[in-house]
């Protein structure tokens, strides 16, 4: 890979949104980043490090890594996030189980941020981080994630101001993406979906991986150059829906 080229840390990049948009597959799970690095490398250069984001070695190797292979650092994907103990009631909700969720989706976040920022500078890149609509809205016993997903959008407005000018830091916040045919081969799902799921989207449809993948190309591209500091809401328009029991 030249030095014009571009080099990216993508994850949590192993399957769903993240395998969209991967360079660097950066994965905790093993079978699914080497099923992903497989796909990528047909259409280019691609590195799988395995890595949990809530482990700060993991961390500083993977950006070592990329830094090592391609000597430089353009743009960090903040994808990886884990979607556990959804309907646990807050009195069922251990202490152990809110710690496992902070850990992967914000704190994993924010040592990503840490470490990959001094290449980030130099390149003067940029980091988007995946939020969640839950992180504007809630169902019961969304506690733990709700709480990680408004962590990362608030996260992104301090990053963006504490490496600005030279990183430009934005949040996408997905709605109702269909992943099930992006996950790894043994996990893999037809996606059934019914009229009513998508009907219940201003849009019309419920969304996919590539309209994350989309916006996060704009994100790091030059075209986005006056962008930071923001969240883009990418659901269909539901957030904006009222909705009223008849």
């Amino acid at each position: 890979m030249t030095s014009e080229r571009k080099v990216a840390i993508v994850t949590g990049s192993g399957q769903g949104l993240g395998r969209a948009i991967a360079v660097v597959v950066a994965e905790a799970d093993a079978e699914a980043g080497s099923e992903a690095e497989a796909g990528l490398r047909q259409r280019g250069e691609c590195l799988f490090v395995p890595t949990d984001v809530a482990r700060e070695e993991d961390v500083r190797r993977v950006v070592a890594e990329a830094e090592t292979r391609y000597g430089r650092l353009d743009v960090l994907v903040n994808n990886a996030g884990i979607a556990m103990y959804l309907e646990t009631p807050p009195e069922e909700l251990t202490l152990a189980m809110w710690q496992h969720v902070i850990g992967v989706n914000l704190t994993g976040q924010f040592l990503c941020a840490k470490h990959a920022a001094p290449l980030l500078r130099k390149s003067r890149g940029s980091i988007v981080n995946i939020a969640s609509t839950r992180a504007l809205m809630s169902e019961p016993g969304n506690e733990a994630y709700a709480a990680s997903k408004g962590g990362v959008v608030a996260l992104t407005h301090a990053l963006a101001n504490s490496l600005g000018p030279d990183v430009r830091v934005n949040c996408v916040s997905p709605g109702w993406i269909d992943v099930r045919e992006w996950k790894k081969r043994s996990a893999r799902q037809e996606a059934v979906l019914r009229e009513v799921d998508h009907a219940q989207h201003p849009a019309g449809r419920v969304g996919t991986p590539e309209d994350i993948a989309s916006i996060v190309t704009w994100l790091v591209s030059p075209e986005a150059g006056f962008v930071t500091g923001s969240n883009f809401v990418v659901d269909g328009g539901m957030t904006r829906k009222m909705i009223y029991a008849e």
